[in-house]
This record gives structure tokens, sequence and C-alpha cells, in this order.
């Protein structure tokens, strides 16, 4: 039976206290745990009503392939002090728990590999955890990879995680529109077949773009993440950091062409402070 519908997720940086972690909490190595605070448990609930209920209802109760697209994990980077735990095992355990029910719905999981400075240089932590939840191998016998073709109905998909960014929101299509025109010419000219949607990550801001093809359409767009913003996105970009997108994405062959979805959401605002006089 063939499979229609693929879901993807992306930067997930389970590790992190401003990612993804199991609402029971995780064991630390000297029996202490970790448990999820206020914040990421408002992330968790729009992660169970994703899988739970968007899920369910944009694939029409059908098969689904599921790709995690890059940063699964956090990882130790750049000095960060963000982290639950040094011990990279205790990131990818946390990765484990937070995707092993997502694997056990879906018909087939890809990992397409993150950022070195947070899965290990040549995605090793992901290709760990990638080993650990059964994803599809490719020809070479890796779970992960650094890039995905995957056929949904007559659509092509490309996935890859790492995309340019900018502060501008009047920018944010630039990257991506340049990225699936440069493929269409790299097929053209090496004669081979183009994508119909090019699916990039990263930047944890979804955009999508589209221009008119001979298939119907060539879409190209941007996931958002399920991690807060920490103390680099509010040193780079205060603004989108006080909005942060949380959700995933569907490709889906339909009756007559292929089309995407996507859940986008944020989290509350944060309180607003009222200056008064102490004592008053």
């Amino acid at each position: 039976m063939s499979v229609n519908n693929l879901i993807i997720v992306s930067d997930l940086h389970c590790g992190c206290q401003m990612g993804l972690c199991p609402r029971n909490g995780v064991r630390l190595d000297n029996n202490g745990t970790y448990r999820p605070s206020a914040a990421q448990s408002r992330v968790l609930d729009h992660w169970d009503y994703f899988w739970g209920k968007w899920v369910p209802k944009v694939t029409r109760g059908e098969p689904y392939a599921v790709a995690v697209n890059g940063d699964a994990i956090e990882g130790i980077h750049h000095r960060s002090v963000t982290q639950v735990s040094s011990n990279i095992e205790i990131h990818r355990r946390i990765a484990y728990e937070m995707l092993a029910p997502v694997r056990a719905k879906a018909a087939t999981m890809y990992m397409v590999r993150g950022t070195e400075a947070h899965t290990g240089q040549s995605g090793q932590d992901e290709e760990e955890l990638a080993k650990s939840l059964d994803a599809m191998r490719n020809p070479e016998g890796r779970a992960s990879r650094d890039s995905l073709w995957v056929q949904i109905g007559t659509c092509r998909v490309h996935l890859a995680h790492h995309v340019g960014t900018t502060s501008s929101t009047a920018y944010e299509a630039s990257a991506p529109l340049r990225g699936l025109v440069s493929m269409f010419e790299a097929a053209g000219r090496w004669g081979h077949k183009a994508p119909d949607v090019v699916v990039r990550s990263h930047r944890h801001q979804h955009i999508e773009a589209r221009v008119p093809t001979a298939r119907g359409y060539g879409i190209v767009f941007t996931t958002p993440a399920w991690q807060l913003p920490g103390p680099f996105v509010y040193k780079v970009s205060p603004d989108k950091a006080e909005f942060p997108q949380i959700g995933g994405s569907l490709v889906r062959q339909g009756d007559e062409e292929f089309y995407t979805r996507h859940y986008v959401q944020t989290v509350k605002q944060q309180r607003i402070s009222r200056p008064r006089v102490e004592g008053k």
C-alpha cells in the first residue's frame, strides 16, 4: 500500500531547557530528575495536539511517513549552559522518549542530520538516535542522512536541514526560493528530475513560496521548530524571539494534486510588567 502523506518536524532540541522534554521529566546520572518548565509544558500541549488531533485530521486517518529534518537533540555547543545535562546520552534518551510513540504510529520514519554543533561530527549522535528508532536506512546502510529524496504519490520531495537566515520578515522567502530555483537549474543542467517540494529547517521560522511549473507548482517551505528561544536568539533577533513559531508540516498527495498544510502556533506572550511604587 502506497503512503500518500509525509509529516515533517524539525528542531526538537531535546536536552535543552527550552526544547522538548517528557512531561514526567528525565532521570539524570546521579538519580536526580529534571522536569519540564511551565513554558516547556505549553510546548508539549502543542506537541500532543499536533500528533493526537492535527495529524490524524490532515492525513484523513491514512498511513503516513515521518521525517525529522534535523536537530533532534541539543548537544553541547558554543559554550552554552542551557542544557538539561552535559551528558549527550541523556539528550538522546529524551529525544527517543519523545519520538518513540511517533515512530510506533508512523509507517516509516526518516532522520535527516542537522547542525554538527548540536548533533555531533557527521551527525553521529543523530545516527545513534535514528538506529534506536528504526529509521529507514539509506543505500549505504546509515539510519540518518544529510539529505533525503522521498516520493509521495506523484510528488518528489527533497529535504535537508540547512537554509540561509534573515532577521527581516520581508526577506524570509528569499533564501528558500533561491534554493528551489537552484535545484531546478541543476536538475535541468544534468538531465535529472527536479523536486516538486523542497523542505528546509534550521531557522525555526515557517515560510512557504511557490512558482508555477508544468507539474502544477514548485513549492518550497521552511519548518517551524519545537524549541523556545534561548539567549542566542534574543541576542540576534529579540523581536522574533518574543513570538517563537512551534509546529510541523504535511506534504500530501490528494485525489488530483499534491499539496501542503502547516501547523504553526506561538506560545503565550510573557506577562506585561506594570511599574508601581513599592508599599502603595
